[in-house]
């Protein structure tokens, strides 16, 4: 069965509008991963500042490759990456636009990863 990574993402109602853009500026990066089954990023609407990134994946080796793999790149690479744990990142490297090369400061103060087996499902028929 599948795995989901929710990504818990402590945001400032300030640093908000810029966590958004930054996931709308990577979208579509992690479709192609192998593995990689679903991603929502998902807005707070009443009494919390907490995002959550929601990502499913075929299983636990899917979900690591993906962190081992661009997602760390993404990392280290800095300026302009959300690296908000969207595809179950768990990293959060987002927030005010750094200049000269400067890794932007992050969006998020805090940032916690859950970790869950599907063992049962619905969809609409």
């Amino acid at each position: 069965m599948s795995v989901v990574k929710i990504n818990l993402l402590e945001v400032p109602e300030e640093q908000r509008e810029v966590l958004e853009k930054r996931f709308a500026s990577r979208a579509g990066t992690v479709d192609s991963a192998d593995g990689f089954e679903w991603f929502e990023l998902l807005r707070p609407v009443e009494g919390t500042d907490t995002y959550l990134v929601y990502t499913r994946w075929r299983d636990e080796e899917s979900f690591r490759a993906w962190m081992e793999g661009p997602m760390k790149a993404a990392h280290q690479r800095g300026a302009g990456q959300s690296g908000e744990s969207g595809s179950g990142q768990s990293g959060e490297s987002t927030g005010g636009e750094g200049t000269g090369g400067e890794r932007p400061k992050p969006a998020a103060t805090g940032s916690t990863l859950w970790s869950f087996e599907v063992v049962q499902q619905a969809a609409p028929k």
